[in-house]
């Protein structure tokens, strides 16, 4: 490891230039994927690295290579990055955080004419965030083969969009195909997003997986009718069994306690009238456990509380997956590379697994990867209050230029 150290300042003032774009009035960002806002940040990226000399590639679902050479054009890339689209109510620092950081260790080698052993590679993923197309983490799902390009582009948002048009629509289809870009290892920065490491006040989070998760669209059919003259034992009422079905879904979390959490996060009624019963209800799941089989039973155990549930009030019903991501273990070499950064730095660190999914998740099945956590203030995320302060940003960001470094000396030297 050198004695390399990022500018604080000019993180931090990145970090504002680009929280104006698809700022809310709240101090949030909605700059959701693939829209007019995504394209502006997106260009904006592409002037910073085209600017430090890199070469940037952009690939079919979007995603954006930014490439610079190393001493040893033989050796795979070391990538990192994250994303820059946000949920509609986002903060300022999930996912961008993790790009801005990497760009700004671009920016210090760049300053100290350093070059690695190894070639750098800044990654922006498309569409991490899933809150305009299902499923979340879809560009580097495509880039790690776990969805296929043409399924992708199949996608829609709420409005009927498909996520090709969309890519189109912002000039952001690339002509590399996914997956075709390589890279040796990737090391992602990211906020917390949960309360564990300010609580214990620790500055560094030193990642060893991601639990997995799985998605489920669910829809219940009953009968709309006027509330007036529909006596109550008479009635099929779709949201009555959505409610019951949310209950469901804690008592199936709370029963698979302390790991597991279970959430009904979407919610459309119709047709969502004052005084008309309920007909139709579509609502999303979102179950999480680090081991598998533990899911399994969590899934299990929901299907049969949506089968007793629609039956008991003469509903129909379907339940269809829409995303599945296995748990993760990062790799042991990656995760040595985090620690030694963080102890150069004299941090206070702890081990931690991932609550949230991160692209890092897919990519750790096709690429030795880990993760670096900062706190998040009160251990808020997809809000416009999420907060990360200015010196923590800067103790990811050299734990994020050191980790890399350490790594390429340690890769390089035993690939010679």
């Amino acid at each position: 490891m050198s004695n390399l150290t990022i500018n604080a300042e000019r993180l931090w003032d990145t970090l504002t230039e680009t929280a104006a774009i698809g700022a809310t009035s709240d101090g949030g960002i909605a700059r959701l994927t693939l829209s007019d806002e995504d394209r502006q940040v997106r260009d904006w990226l592409r002037v910073q690295v085209e600017a430090l000399g890199c070469t940037l590639t952009v690939d079919a679902v979007g995603n954006m290579f930014a490439l610079r050479p190393g001493r040893n054009p033989d050796l795979k890339p070391i990538a990192f990055g994250s994303h820059l689209d946000t949920q509609p109510t986002g903060g300022r620092f999930d996912g961008v955080l993790g790009v801005l950081a990497g760009l700004e260790v671009l920016r210090t080698l760049d300053g100290a004419a350093y070059v690695t052993e190894a070639p750098l590679l800044l990654v922006n993923w498309t569409n991490e965030e899933g809150a305009r197309f299902a499923p979340a983490m879809l560009g580097s799902g495509v880039y790690a083969g776990i969805y296929t390009g043409d399924w992708a582009e199949a996608r829609e948002d709420a409005a009927g969009t498909r996520f090709g048009a969309a890519l189109d629509a912002i000039g952001y289809r690339g002509v590399a195909a996914p997956g075709s870009v390589p890279f040796g290892a990737m090391f992602e920065l990211h906020i917390e997003q949960g309360p564990i490491l300010e609580a214990e006040g620790c500055a560094v989070g030193v990642v060893q997986g991601v639990q997995g998760m799985r998605w489920y669209e669910v829809a219940l059919e009953g009968q709309s009718a006027h509330t007036g003259s529909t006596p109550m034992p008479m009635r099929r009422n779709a949201l009555l069994g959505a409610a019951r079905l949310v209950e469901a879904v804690e008592a199936v979390a709370l029963a698979h306690a302390p790991d597991a959490v279970g959430t009904v996060g979407h919610l459309s009624v119709t047709p969502n009238s004052h005084n008309v019963i309920p007909g139709h209800v579509f609502l999303t799941v979102d179950l999480r456990h680090p081991d598998d089989a533990v899911l399994d039973a969590m899934e299990t155990a929901m299907s049969e509380a949506l089968d007793r549930i629609a039956g008991d009030l003469s509903l129909a019903s379907q339940l269809r997956p829409i995303a599945r991501t296995a748990p993760v273990a990062f790799d042991p070499d990656c995760i040595a590379s985090v620690r030694r950064a963080a102890e150069k730095g004299g941090h206070a660190t702890r081990d931690i697994i991932s609550g949230a999914g991160h692209d890092a998740a897919h990519l750790a099945g096709v690429v030795p990867t880990t993760m670096v956590f900062v706190p998040s203030a009160g251990g808020l995320s997809h809000n416009p209050a999420e907060s990360t302060t200015p010196s923590e940003c800067a103790a990811g960001a050299q734990v994020l230029l050191d980790a890399v470094l350490d790594y390429d000396s340690r890769t390089s030297s035993a690939a010679a």
